[in-house]
């Protein structure tokens, strides 16, 4: 009874030691996205920070790092339009974001066409003095043969019905001022990304750049994007059914995502969270609150 007892009073002040122990092991863990500058997160075509009004663009993710500890703040602009427009857009919801925060100065962590609006906006636009970092999630730096292949095969009939579709819908159901679905596509051809825009974007020295390319291995978990993977695969290499892996790279590329070894692969809207959460092999809070965890280290 007493050898009993003496293992139960064991066992609770060995609980006791633990409960502080582990406290302050969660409170480290809580600061983990801590960063030195707050977070901007910029989206790609086609979205908003909250699509349709009640659909998170960034699925999961901004809780993820807010309970890190990190300062995060989302930004909208046209889900279509032109990269200067959607950068002009940007800038605006930037210097509103710094007027209500703290800060001075930010990171931003852009996906797909948020990574080339947001370069304009640093290089053309005047922000460079108010970003320290700008983290590329699958931008087409390099420009998208999907893009290529739209221009140069579409007719142009067919192009101009298709692109007043699209600039009806993003402006009366998704809420878009002024979309233009049809500059959006040539903005990011190959020949528009590697003659205009990036001569005319040099980076900026003071702003750290650094980028990550998605993968898809053996069929996209996003099954619309599939058709897309192969054809691109089979022209241009690797790729997450929008974006090839080369194109992604820009400033320090820090590597490819695809996810576990049993996943079919990443594609380009698992790599932020789609859809609705289901990326099989993948868990993108997690990749970013390490993200943020890196530039914090960084002193970002």
């Amino acid at each position: 009874m007493k050898k009993i007892f003496r293992t139960v009073l064991w066992v609770v002040c060995a609980s006791m030691l633990l409960i502080p122990a582990m406290g302050f092991a969660a409170g480290n863990r809580i600061n983990t996205c801590d960063t030195k500058y707050p977070v901007i997160l910029a989206h790609g075509t086609g979205g908003a920070a909250e699509m349709l009004g009640f659909i998170d663009y960034w699925w999961g993710i901004p809780d993820a790092l807010e309970n890190e500890g990190a300062e995060v703040y989302m930004t909208t602009v046209n889900g279509m339009d032109g990269t200067v427009a959607k950068a002009e857009q940007f800038k605006v919801q930037f210097l509103q974001i710094q007027a209500i925060s703290s800060a001075s100065e930010f990171n931003i962590i852009a996906h797909s066409h948020g990574a080339l609006y947001a370069r304009y906006a640093i290089s053309n636009l005047e922000l460079s003095p108010y970003v320290k970092s700008l983290t590329s999630i699958a931008g087409p730096h390099q420009g998208m043969m999907l893009a290529d292949m739209i221009v140069k095969t579409v007719p142009g009939p067919v192009k101009s019905i298709t692109g007043d579709t699209l600039n009806f819908i993003y402006a009366y159901i998704l809420g878009d001022t002024n979309p233009n679905s049809l500059q959006n596509a040539y903005d990011v051809t190959t020949a528009h990304m590697q003659n205009i825009f990036n001569p005319n974007t040099p980076d900026v020295e003071t702003v750290y750049y650094q980028s990550w390319a998605a993968k898809v291995k053996y069929g996209c978990p996003n099954i619309i994007l599939d058709p897309i993977w192969r054809m691109l695969a089979a022209c241009e290499g690797p790729n997450d059914g929008l974006v090839s892996v080369e194109s992604a790279k820009w400033g320090n590329f820090r590597g490819v995502e695809s996810a576990a070894w049993w996943s079919p692969g990443c594609d380009h809207l698992n790599i932020i969270g789609h859809l609705f959460g289901v990326t099989p092999g993948f868990n993108a809070p997690d990749f970013y609150v390490n993200l943020v965890a890196d530039l914090k280290n960084q002193g970002f």
